[in-house]
């Protein structure tokens, strides 16, 4: 089992930024892949950005070049630095762990942290 915990959401103006923390409890050895997606009212839950076990990193076109993705593993903790925050950026930040054990996959989550850009 696999415990995460984000912090670090708000309200900020747009062109501004966050960041976010994901800090994983319990089975951390498992996990293969980290990540972050979100939700937007009414909207499907999306892919932010991944980083995997050895730190490469995967980006949603959306964010690229705007949020960065890291780990610090001697903190067991994911970050997701976000800039030139976008008033579409707003939506509920949800942290994944990823443990794959073929042919299982396992999904932890996060209880979500709340981003809302104003415009």
């Amino acid at each position: 089992q696999v415990q995460l915990v984000e912090s670090g959401g708000g309200l900020v103006q747009a062109g501004g930024s966050l960041r976010l923390s994901c800090a994983a409890s319990g089975s951390i050895f498992t996990i293969n892949l980290m990540g972050w997606y979100r939700q937007a009212p009414g909207k499907q839950r999306e892919l932010v950005a991944t980083i995997t076990s050895g730190g490469s990193r995967n980006y949603a076109d959306s964010v690229k070049g705007r949020f960065t993705i890291s780990r610090d593993n001697a903190k067991n903790t994911v970050y997701l630095q976000m800039n030139s925050l976008k008033p579409e950026d707003t939506a509920v930040y949800y942290c994944n762990a990823r443990v794959l054990r073929p042919p299982v996959t396992y999904d932890y989550w996060g209880q979500g942290t709340q981003v809302t850009v104003s415009s």
